[in-house]
């Protein structure tokens, strides 16, 4: 590739992989992501989904290959630094939320990078930035309820809110719809499909297991199996029904009706 793109991109990863116990959880993976890209990566449970996106938060380093995130070689750079310019959401990140914690400070904290508020001390802009993304993405009635008292889908949003509230150059979303009835699937799934409309919002990751969570106006897919690139690139040559069939590893039909995907056995 040439150096120029590389130097425009988000992720540039070239020859991954990761081994752990003696398992390969990622083989020979090369991806690279641009700052208008909104990628879905999509794959069984076991997939290498989670192990990638650990990469892509600089958490994780490689076994093999070249990682660059954010213009810095994971291995070769600060990566408290860089996980400064990163939002990320993960199961584990929210469990780590006190449920006694004012959803505003919540939200706030990030900008110190902690999470339970304790004697720092925030500018009024930063509350004001945290008030802001906490109505852009519908819940900012709730900014002074306690965090534990919210249902899961104003969890997931307020999740969200606080890995804006850095302004990240990438945004890495794991799973965010995972446990939502259907109410509060599509009401976050409305709330993405804005996201990935703004101009001015960072490149996006996000990961699922269903075809039916990927918002309109997401770019780019990538299909992983048992840690290899299934297919990747534009989604609507990356969500077919052979593509999906190979990842899944039985025969599907899939449909794409204004703007959504549904998927079913064939």
């Amino acid at each position: 590739m040439p150096t120029n793109m590389i130097d425009d991109a988000v992720l540039a990863f070239d020859g991954i992989g990761v081994t752990r116990n003696r398992n390969q959880l990622l083989r020979d993976v090369a991806w690279t992501v641009y700052p208008d890209e909104r990628w879905v990566m999509l794959g069984p449970n076991g997939a290498g989904k989670t192990t990638l996106l650990s990469i892509a938060a600089g958490q994780l380093h490689p076994t093999t290959g070249t990682a660059i995130v954010l213009g810095e070689k994971i291995g070769r750079t600060d990566v408290w630094e860089l996980r400064t310019r990163i939002g990320i959401t993960t199961a584990k990140l929210a469990e780590r939320i006190p449920g006694e914690e004012r959803v505003l400070d919540a939200v706030v904290t990030a900008a110190w990078s902690v999470v339970g508020r304790w004697r720092e001390q925030y500018d009024p802009l930063d509350e004001a930035r945290a008030r802001g993304l906490l109505e852009q993405l519908g819940v900012a009635g709730l900014a002074d309820r306690t965090y534990g008292t919210l249902s899961e889908g104003e969890r997931k949003r307020v999740q969200i809110s606080r890995a804006l509230m850095t302004d990240p150059e990438l945004l890495l979303l794991d799973e965010p719809a995972a446990g939502l009835d259907l109410g509060g699937r599509e009401d976050l799934l409305k709330r993405l499909t804005a996201l990935a409309a703004d101009e001015d919002a960072p490149a996006l990751v996000l990961v699922t297991h269903h075809v039916e969570e990927i918002p309109p106006g997401f770019t780019h897919a990538m299909l992983l199996r048992e840690g290899a690139i299934v297919a990747q690139g534009p989604v609507e040559r990356t969500i077919t029904a052979e593509h999906l069939s190979q990842t899944f590893g039985q025969p599907l039909v899939v449909e794409h009706n204004a703007g959504r995907y549904t998927a079913r056995a064939a």
